[in-house]
């Protein structure tokens, strides 16, 4: 029987809605509870995750949540948007110190296949996984480079679950957002025991779109020099993971959902300072 509760919980995804492929949720955030569980939240109005806009990545809020009939993954939640109160945002001084004491609450997978072998043995649905290595970020042009009369009216039904919003309301918010007209993957290799194993998944990061629409407006046609430059030269000189998450209708697919890069942490010895 599903009960509702208050919960604290750090945010630490959101994706950019994508109605497109058939049974993708159209957004999803995702975090971590005061108890060091994972959480996925929705439905969650564009309004709640646009850049500056309600909560941010990296920020606690307080709000009731769910155990979702629907959908049996152990971390998918049902959000009450209405009792959203926001919190502190976790900053990155000192390395990010405080920032990694929920990390490390976090199991930090160093192979996709043991996600994939957690999803079949506990139903893991939401994971950490560090890569070995980028080998190249992979830019393509979207089936679509706007959305279908479909996918609106899909958005607008999203919008408008849980009586939040008008139709008119939900149209003007569909209108207004603007669909990215490339699809990002990022190909990377991890250490298995039998060897190296190359991997691709798209990263649906909202960050990755906002990045998109800022390089765009500031270089025009000539967007992908200094989208690549964040994405392949300085997060891969950084401690980089994905938060992957999997798709509600076909469990064997993944999404990067969120992008992780904190400095490269020094060794233990030297983090620890000496005590004399």
């Amino acid at each position: 029987m599903a009960f509702d509760r208050m919960e604290r919980i750090l945010i630490l995804a959101k994706t950019y809605p994508s109605p497109s492929a058939q049974y993708v949720e159209t957004s999803c955030v995702a975090g971590i509870s005061q108890d060091g569980s994972m959480r996925r939240l929705y439905p969650v109005p564009f309004r709640m995750i646009e850049e500056g806009q309600q909560f941010r990545k990296w920020q606690w809020i307080n709000a009731r949540i769910e155990k979702t009939n629907k959908d049996h993954r152990p971390e998918s939640h049902k959000l009450y948007v209405d009792t959203i109160t926001c919190g502190d945002v976790i900053d990155t001084r000192k390395e990010w110190t405080s920032r990694w004491e929920w990390l490390d609450k976090i199991p930090i997978f160093d192979n996709f296949d043991a996600i994939e072998s957690g999803r079949l043995s506990d139903q893991l649905s939401i994971a950490l996984l560090r890569p070995k290595r980028l080998l190249s970020l992979e830019i393509t042009k979207a089936r679509n480079k706007d959305w279908t009369k479909e996918e609106k009216e899909k958005l607008m039904r999203e919008q408008m679950q849980g009586n939040l919003f008008s139709e008119a309301e939900a149209k003007r918010q569909v209108t207004e957002l603007r669909k990215v007209p490339f699809d990002f993957y990022y190909r990377y290799v991890c250490d298995t025991p039998e060897g190296e194993k190359e991997h691709k998944h798209k990263i649906v990061d909202w960050e990755a779109g906002a990045l998109f629409w800022n390089c765009r407006r500031s270089h025009g046609t000539a967007w992908e020099t200094p989208f690549r430059s964040k994405l392949e030269q300085q997060l891969a000189s950084k401690d980089l993971m994905f938060l992957m998450g999997n798709q509600h209708r076909f469990q064997d697919q993944w999404l990067i959902i969120s992008l992780v890069y904190p400095p490269k942490r020094k060794p233990v010895e030297s983090r620890q300072g000496s005590l004399f």
